[in-house]
């Protein structure tokens, strides 16, 4: 990644994403007809998003820059939508 992230701005980035899949999650569960198989793909989203932050915690610097890369592409990707 050629622009360096704070952990700050990893954090928001993840809590983006975050957000996204758990409204998601609502859709799909609202839906007359809830789709098991996207349903459980959103919640395993929403899982890692946890996972990652508290992976970011304790990363050295390049385990953070990976964080902050993958966030930052998934934000870029959900925001195209």
């Amino acid at each position: 990644m050629s622009e360096h992230l704070s952990r700050e701005d990893t954090e928001q980035l993840i809590q983006v994403v975050n957000t996204w899949y758990a409204g998601q999650i609502m859709k799909e569960r609202r839906a007359d007809r809830p789709d098991p198989e996207r349903l459980k793909a959103l919640q395993d989203g929403l899982a890692a998003c946890a996972a990652d932050r508290k992976a970011l915690n304790s990363a050295g610097p390049q385990e953070a820059d990976e964080i902050a890369a993958r966030y930052a592409a998934r934000a870029k990707e959900l925001d195209g939508q």
